[in-house]
């Protein structure tokens, strides 16, 4: 089989990896096409992208053969990325000399037996207590894990597992305000047999704010909600739908917590979806501190300007799920297929 570039450097760098057990999913259900030959590149597509990127940015392979990696999670205090592996049920940290060891296992599911194809973590967070909080597609919660980051243990808590007495589907994205309410969306990729699974208690997908005082708020239901995240002076909340029919970002007017209006499509790419070169769908998101939103979706990695405008694409040959900013916000790390990825940003 005919390798695309990504795979090539992994091998020519030689990088340490772990071996994945199952085939990779993308929240979409879609599969890698193999015969992707996309090479990896920076598009500037409006000279304000300039601020935080280069067309010539530095691309580092720095981690290999996972199955499916997802919720990236810089964490300052200790220089190292977590991330999920969500067909393996485990969470990784990488370090600053990038090797790679098994953070906690198990993520997601902590029953017993097996859990269909994606029982793992998602979205891994931390609270403004410095605690880490994971979305757990198995265990169909919220949860926080109740041991440190110097001794990582599989003992979790429930933050909230249902609304209104009914479990969630399998809780995906999150992101804290600074108040700390949480925003989360509630697909049904983590069930066995996702939207037909006779599990699922909920007759719709919905998008929470799980309030600081302990009430769980819906905002909206929506076909298939996925990323989540808030512009930075909190005024605005963006929704990822990663529904190959409707491939959208949302927003939305935060009027208080757990209160919007003014729900808009953002930015529509239906039309790339299916197109060579353009594998993927609206997944995982961060917000630059310049005001710029840096979302996966069809292609690799879009950065948008606060008026829905394309400023820059970052293509990566490879369905890419999720993304990290580091503390100084000049590390970009991706969660693409069975890689962790990083592109230099100024």
């Amino acid at each position: 089989m005919k390798r695309n570039p990504v795979q090539i450097i992994v091998f020519l760098l030689i990088l340490s990896s772990c071996t994945g057990t199952s085939e990779s999913q993308q929240a979409s259900e879609q599969q890698t096409d193999p015969s992707n030959d996309m090479p990896f590149k920076v598009e500037i597509l409006d000279e304000r992208a300039l601020e935080i990127i280069d067309k010539n940015a530095e691309f580092k392979v720095l981690a290999s053969g996972f199955t499916w990696t997802e919720g990236p999670l810089w964490v300052e205090e200790g220089n190292f990325l977590l991330f999920s592996d969500i067909p393996n049920n485990k969470v990784y940290k990488l370090d600053e000399n990038n090797n790679t060891t098994t953070f906690i296992t198990p993520s997601g599911y902590t029953g017993l037996g097996s859990y269909g194809s994606e029982p793992g973590s998602n979205a891994l967070l931390l609270n403004n207590e410095g605690e880490l909080i994971l979305m757990q597609h198995g265990d169909r919660r919220v949860a926080r894990m109740n041991a440190t980051f110097d001794n990582p243990q599989s003992d979790f808590s429930t933050v909230v597992d249902n609304y209104e007495g009914q479990r969630f589907n399998s809780p995906n994205d999150g992101v804290f305000d600074q108040s700390g309410n949480l925003y989360f969306t509630d697909p049904p990729y983590g069930l066995p047999g996702k939207m037909e699974d006779s599990r699922k208690e909920l007759s719709f997908q919905g998008v929470y704010c799980q309030l600081a005082s302990g009430e769980l708020v819906l905002i909206d239901s929506l076909s298939r909600p996925n990323g989540v995240t808030l512009s930075t002076d909190q005024k605005r909340l963006y929704v990822a739908v990663s529904d190959p029919g409707h491939a959208v970002w949302y927003q939305y007017d935060v009027v208080s917590p757990g209160q919007l209006n003014n729900k808009q499509v953002f930015y529509d790419a239906t039309q790339l979806v299916g197109q060579e070169g353009q594998q993927g769908l609206p997944d995982g998101m961060k917000m630059h501190s310049k005001g710029f939103l840096i979302a996966s979706g069809p292609g690799g990695v879009w950065v948008f300007n606060l008026e829905g405008k394309p400023v820059a694409r970052i293509y990566t040959g490879q369905l890419t799920s999720n993304c990290a900013l580091s503390t100084d916000e000049k590390r970009l790390f991706l969660t693409a297929d069975d890689y962790i990825l990083e592109v230099a940003l100024k």
